[in-house]
């Protein structure tokens, strides 16, 4: 039973990496993972902030700022009408390590 709750939780781990991977698996939610990670700490950024600096429709910038928050990269968070997203926490500590782990670097 042991060996069958390690290879879950192993399953589980990765699910969790692929999807992380996922979310930086196209170069205009890198650009969006990069202009957030560049906001001083606890900073947050509107959406048109973000969509003043890439070169795509607002509808656009929202279903990758979608793809990021359902894998794990952002929040956001409603403030009135607009909602502001930002980093979570510890998201890069906890891919640079699942990373190592899987390739025990």
């Amino acid at each position: 039973m042991n060996g069958d709750l390690k290879q879950k939780d192993e399953e589980q781990r990765l699910t969790e990496l692929a999807d992380l991977a996922k979310g930086l698996s196209h170069p205009h939610r890198l650009k969006i993972v990069k202009i957030l990670a560049e906001l001083p700490a606890k900073n947050q950024c509107m959406v048109s902030s973000i969509v003043d600096q890439l070169p795509i429709a607002q509808s656009t910038v929202s279903q990758h700022l979608k793809i990021l928050k359902e894998t794990g990269w952002i929040e956001g968070r409603i403030d009135g009408s607009r909602v502001c997203y930002c980093i979570k926490e510890d998201v890069f500590a906890i891919y640079t390590k699942e990373l190592e782990q899987l390739f025990k670097l």
